[in-house]
């Protein structure tokens, strides 16, 4: 299961599910071409990606094990 958590407070986020198919959403990473990188969570059947949920005014992080 992918846990985001921000770094500041600690708050985390299990367990986000596809509307379409109802799969486990996982953890991947955008490369911009600007150099930087955006974290998203994205269906494994393909059906899209959202950008990574965000507290405290910052991209909440995913340790990929």
């Amino acid at each position: 299961m992918a846990l985001y958590t921000c770094g500041k407070c600690g708050m985390s986020v299990g367990t986000m599910t596809c509307g379409h198919c109802n799969a486990e959403l996982v953890h991947d990473e955008l490369s911009l071409p600007d150099g930087n990188t955006v974290f998203v969570a994205k269906c494994p059947g393909g059906h899209g990606k959202v950008k990574s949920p965000m507290c405290c005014g910052n991209d909440m992080t995913c340790t990929v094990g």
